[in-house]
């Protein structure tokens, strides 16, 4: 059987058992490297899934001595930036862990050199393969509440992770929000225009930075985006997914992050005078992926590279979800209002 695509796995850490068990059962491909600044870490990996193939500590080394084409970066944010872009620049493809970069600048640059290349990098958004989120996306792309005008997320949980965590200067912005963000651009099809925000670090908080934000959003189509979130709520916990409300001129579509959602929309029929209208219940569509989360974000991410196109969530798309972070922050930082268009290079 040709191999057609040659993967060099770069970080070794507990995340890299999911890429690759994934990767061992999908067709045409075999790992080539294993790569981790701790070679005793590559090498324990390669003991595991029982894999015959280079372990080193650098990246180079790995590009130099294979013929991998296709880069797993699942390394911290710090290392994503250099990593995607030597990849891209040695001429393979990159499928990486969420955040694209570390800063916004990294962000731009990752576009840059994949317009440059002509090198894919798409970004593992595991959240968008949710059959749930997905049954509340077309219940609203099917027109059953009209036009958007506003999306609520709330998204309250008292996760004590100790650790890096912990020590963050702003933990929820950084480190978990942009999975609620993109989702509401994915929601939406939309894109971000402007973010006011404001950070704070709740009574009781037990993390260094602040745990807690409010941020609202102003949409490309004209809706409001309002996300208040906190990681330090003890108590009535929301679902990891958040809570969602999305409002338009027919009826609201309510997710609680469990369930599969459903609308009430006005109802058919004369509703003149009344003070308040009819409603009618239209439950989501129980909808099934083959593969869900991490493994059904890796579908989609081979099958664009099969049909010659760019993923759900390649780079170009996914920084406008990173900007939301970097702009809230700012926002946050100079309480002021933020357009976003700023921190997007052409």
């Amino acid at each position: 059987m040709t191999i057609k695509y040659k993967v060099a796995v770069v970080g070794c850490g507990s995340m890299a058992h999911t890429w690759i068990d994934y990767a061992r059962k999908h067709p045409d491909t075999e790992i080539v490297a294993l790569v981790d600044i701790q070679l005793n870490a590559a090498q324990a990996m390669a003991q595991k899934y029982e894999l015959t193939c280079l372990t080193c500590t650098d990246i180079a080394e790995a590009l130099q001595q294979t013929e991998a084409n296709l880069i797993f970066d699942i390394t911290i944010p710090a290392s994503h930036h250099a990593i995607s872009t030597t990849a891209m620049q040695t001429g393979c493809d990159v499928f990486g862990e969420k955040p694209l970069a570390q800063t916004m600048e990294e962000c731009n640059d990752i576009v840059r050199i994949s317009e440059l290349t002509g090198r894919t990098h798409s970004v593992m958004q595991n959240r968008r393969f949710d059959p749930r989120i997905r049954s509340l996306r077309k219940l609203i792309e099917t027109g059953t509440i009209g036009k958007p005008g506003y999306v609520g997320a709330d998204f309250f949980l008292g996760p004590h992770f100790g650790g890096f965590r912990d020590l963050m200067d702003s933990p929820l912005l950084l480190d978990m929000a942009i999975h609620t963000f993109d989702q509401a651009r994915m929601i939406l099809k939309a894109d971000p225009v402007s973010v006011y925000c404001q950070e704070f670090s709740p009574a009781g908080s037990w993390y260094a930075g602040n745990a807690a934000a409010i941020c609202i959003f102003e949409m490309s189509d004209g809706s409001i985006f309002c996300y208040r979130g906190s990681w330090c709520a003890e108590g009535v916990p929301t679902s990891w997914e958040g809570d969602w409300r999305i409002t338009g001129e027919r009826g609201t579509a309510l997710w609680d992050g469990h369930s599969f959602p459903y609308a009430e929309v006005i109802a058919a029929g004369d509703q003149t005078g009344k003070f308040t209208c009819d409603y009618t219940r239209v439950e989501g569509e129980t909808l099934e992926l083959v593969n869900t989360f991490h493994h059904g974000c890796l579908d989609e991410m081979f099958a664009a590279l099969e049909e010659q196109r760019l993923a759900e969530t390649d780079c170009k798309d996914n920084r406008f979800s990173m900007a939301m972070v970097f702009a809230a922050l700012e926002s946050a930082r100079t309480a002021t209002k933020v357009n976003i268009a700023d921190f997007i290079s052409a």
